[in-house]
């Protein structure tokens, strides 16, 4: 509906339109009387209906609040309803805690008690309609398709195959031909590419449409010109630029189709067949995203407080035993490609590192306390971190060493597939004993685990896990 500029002062007036609003009607004595007399927990409060220099400071103050917390919506981009809505109402929480926090440790002026809930509990539903209401949405015959790739085969091929009108592309300054070899990409006079040197590549095909630019203008072309699909076109399916380009897409909400050779290297779409496949970016549904989010929160706040003393013990007991770290840290992968590093309490000598997959028993470098570590499974407690900060998930596949995953992928071309979750502290494949050392097998149960996801089995996973490490215990 608005774009640009007039988004974002259409955005910001809205926001201090509704907030006035919402405080209007929360303190309309109606609303005060209504509310202190049937909400329970607050049928306590008397009725406070604000005036004069008092409502006028509340008003500036709950503006000020809500702007401020609602920044990062006021710039148009490209959201799922569902991300626009959920992210809303994140903020507008944040806001009413910043309010309620001025008003406890009496900073300013304090919204009385009803009040405050009632425009918060009401800016939560009107709020995250305004954005997706005035959210950009072009004509039905605007060109909201874009090619991203480094292979001019593909860009041609798809360029002239394509259903749905076409933005453009963008490919970096030297980019691969379909026979492998490398070109500086040459603009012409009507937006297309020299292709002179490649007899593969149709000039029909690549000269009607614009190189908008590099790979590094993939984010500001999504924002800017509102694409719904992306499709890619690159020689290898690498963790930076390929992966890059999927975690741009997945961010922005925008549809990803690939060509069929890369299926390998991506979940697709059940059933999907053809030239041109759909990437399916979400393979979970959103509210199992949040469900599991909230799980992994309160598991991993649980486990800190109740091990951490059992930290501080272990700890001591890593120093007394072998000079050296008392943690260890390793660059894992995460979602689309990116890295995190992962922290465990360290069980080996240090030295340098394999990057193949082996048993540990037989290396000979782990210490005493090392070894009732792994086989109580407590060395792997420094994760519960990465799982709050939300790196990791209680339950996912297990995030693998960067080293190891490129071995890996030459046994199990499909390993990258593992990618589109985030990785987790216990999984389908660990509880089947299915290690880095059968990457198929262990391939096979992560995939089994991604296609059915819940929060049950998520459950079942956990408790299955429970029950080994007491078993550990005991024997």
């Amino acid at each position: 509906m608005v774009t640009g500029w007039r988004y974002r002062v259409v955005s910001v007036l809205g926001v201090f339109v509704l907030t006035a609003g919402a405080v209007a009607v929360a303190n309309h004595p109606t609303s005060q009387l209504l509310f202190t007399t049937y909400v329970p927990l607050f049928d306590r409060l008397e009725a406070t209906v604000l005036t004069g220099s008092s409502l006028y400071w509340i008003l500036t103050l709950s503006a000020l609040a809500v702007f401020a917390s609602l920044a990062p919506l006021y710039k148009p981009q490209p959201r799922r309803v569902l991300d626009t809505v959920f992210l809303v109402q994140k903020r507008v929480l944040v806001a009413g805690l910043a309010l309620a926090t001025l008003g406890y440790f009496k900073w300013s002026h304090r919204l009385p008690r009803a009040t405050l809930v009632m425009t918060i509990g009401v800016l939560s539903i009107v709020l995250p309609l305004w954005f997706v209401w005035i959210r950009n949405r072009p004509n039905e015959d605007a060109k909201r398709a874009l090619i991203v790739g480094d292979d001019l085969g593909q860009i041609d091929q798809i360029s002239r195959s394509a259903t749905t009108p076409l933005l453009g592309y963008l490919c970096p300054s030297v980019i691969s031909s379909a026979n492998g070899e490398h070109m500086a990409v040459e603009t012409v006079a009507d937006g297309g590419v020299s292709v002179e040197n490649d007899s593969t590549v149709s000039k029909e095909g690549l000269n009607a449409l614009d190189r908008i630019g590099g790979l590094s203008r993939l984010e500001n072309i999504l924002i800017d010109y509102d694409i719904d699909t992306v499709v890619l076109a690159f020689c290898h399916a690498d963790r930076a630029e390929f992966f890059g380009a999927l975690d741009t897409c997945h961010e922005h909400g925008v549809n990803v189709k690939i060509h069929h050779k890369f299926a390998d290297s991506v979940l697709i779409s059940e059933g999907d067949v053809g030239e041109i496949i759909n990437v399916d970016l979400e393979p979970w549904d959103p509210l199992d995203h949040l469900f599991k989010r909230v799980f992994d929160v309160g598991f991993a706040v649980a486990g800190l407080v109740t091990f951490a003393p059992l930290f501080v013990v272990i700890a001591l007991a890593i120093k007394l035993d072998n000079p050296g770290p008392v943690l260890y840290s390793q660059n894992r992968t995460a979602g689309f490609g990116e890295t995190f590093a992962v922290y465990k309490f360290r069980t080996m000598v240090p030295k340098g590192e394999s990057a193949t997959p082996s048993e540990d028993a037989d290396n000979g470098r782990i210490t005493r306390v090392g070894s009732v570590l792994r086989r109580t499974h407590l060395d792997e407690l420094p994760q519960l971190w990465s799982i709050l900060i939300g790196n990791m998930s209680v339950v996912g596949p297990r995030a693998a060493w960067t080293e190891e995953e490129v071995l890996l992928q030459e046994d199990t071309p499909a390993w990258r597939k593992r990618w589109f979750v985030k990785p987790g502290l216990t999984g389908l494949a660990q509880v089947n004993d299915a290690t880095s050392t059968n990457p198929g097998e262990k391939l096979h149960y992560d995939l089994k685990y991604i296609r059915r996801q819940s929060f049950w089995l998520d459950l079942k996973i956990v408790i299955r896990q429970i029950w080994t490490i007491i078993e550990d215990f005991s024997s």
